[in-house]
């Protein structure tokens, strides 16, 4: 069976995350209507992109972008456990770390956990499940979002 294609819809979400983050852009574009527009950059990431991923910085040219080995991010599972988000106005792309700060204001309110909180490895763009880890996806444990 060939592997699934790496996505950025939001049909391969987890619902529970579907829901988050289709409430959270409307609020962010209603709240924020002069600012660039949020939209999905990753959703599911086969273990083929996320190989090649993980070699960037290390075996291969660029700096580091993720520290997930294959199977070791929640964008490894479906319905993908976690999102990655950008911004863009026009044709222009935004990563500023202001408005991932406005949009995760947004999103931790609606129950997710933000990457650009972690102590060790800012990961600006992710949000996942609050609590929820890799291990706990290989096991098939369901996320929880607080209400």
């Amino acid at each position: 069976m060939p592997e699934r294609s790496s996505s950025r819809n939001a049909k391969d979400l987890h619902p529970g995350l579907a829901t988050r983050w289709s409430a959270a852009a409307a609020e962010f574009k209603t709240t924020h209507p002069d600012l660039p527009t949020v939209f999905l950059t990753q959703t599911y990431r086969n273990v083929t992109d996320q190989m090649a991923d993980y070699a960037k910085g290390r075996t291969k040219p660029g700096k580091v972008v993720t520290n997930a080995k294959a199977g070791q991010s929640l964008h490894n599972y479906y319905p993908a456990l976690a999102f990655d988000i950008a911004f863009k106005k026009g044709n222009t792309l935004y990563w500023d770390v202001s408005l991932f700060r406005k949009f995760a204001t947004i999103a931790k309110r609606l129950g997710l956990e933000w990457g650009g909180g972690w102590p060790n490895f800012k990961d600006n763009p992710h949000f996942q499940p609050p609590k929820y880890t890799w291990k706990m996806a290989k096991q098939n444990t369901e996320p929880t979002f607080p209400k």
